[in-house]
């Protein structure tokens, strides 16, 4: 992993992020012949590695970011390290599962590959997701969160959000696929969540640190007029999934 993109925001990170669908999981283990050992890389707080735990005798979840780890939930099967996604002190043939929620996009992907390759088990499984921009039922809010991701904090992203902005179909990944299918994040969100979610944002503090204000304050009027009640938000994920 390049760099970290989250501590600085990480309390945000970890309230306000959404939640992983069960049948996400699901899908993924039906594939999963073995399931001693799984590895959650760039784990952040620990969210996807939280839903695995219960399959696996031992998850291993890594990240960069000590801030992240400190916030992630425990659990007994799960093991919380400080690792970058291309280096690790793992064993050969170690992992039935190897799992990259929401980060894979920031790797060096030929590194990351043959890390994999060298840590897996045969014939274990990858799995890499993302989520791209949420809508509403509103189409006012839907066109102006699309302006405020495009055009206010767009020119903030990293290099690697284009791979979410084409659903990760031009993304590497040198695995044998395995069939995936359409998934969605569906919540209900205040107009507090939608703020703290924003703020969550890398592009919102590369912003912050380029500009010294912070852009949500732009559109909070428009937000306080179009955003009175808990609203329901819904998420495109999309998942690749993969023999190694």
């Amino acid at each position: 992993m390049l760099k970290d993109l989250f501590s600085t925001q990480a309390e945000g990170y970890a309230k306000y992020r959404p939640v992983y669908p069960q049948e996400l999981f699901d899908h993924i283990l039906q594939f999963v012949t073995e399931k001693n050992t799984a590895w959650d890389c760039a784990t952040g707080n620990g969210q996807a590695a939280f839903a695995l735990a219960p399959h696996f005798k031992k998850v291993i979840a890594t990240d960069i970011s000590e801030k992240q780890l400190s916030l992630a939930k425990p659990h007994a099967n799960i093991q919380y390290q400080i690792a970058s996604a291309e280096q690790t002190n793992f064993p050969d043939n170690s992992f039935d599962l190897i799992t990259v929620a929401q980060a894979y996009h920031w790797f060096k992907f030929d590194v990351f590959e043959k890390e994999v390759k060298r840590v897996a088990k045969k014939e274990a499984v990858i799995a890499v997701w993302d989520y791209n921009l949420f809508s509403t039922n509103d189409v006012v809010i839907n066109a102006l969160i699309k302006k405020f991701y495009t055009e206010i904090v767009g020119p903030y992203w990293d290099a690697g959000r284009k791979y979410i902005d084409d659903n990760y179909k031009s993304v590497p990944f040198n695995f044998t696929p395995l069939p995936t299918a359409a998934f969605f994040i569906k919540t209900e969100w205040s107009k507090d969540d939608l703020i703290g979610y924003l703020n969550s944002w890398s592009a919102v503090q590369h912003f912050i640190d380029a500009k010294k204000y912070n852009p949500v304050d732009v559109i909070m009027n428009d937000l306080d007029l179009l955003w009175k009640d808990v609203k329901p938000v819904s998420f495109p994920l999309f998942l690749k999934l993969g023999r190694i």
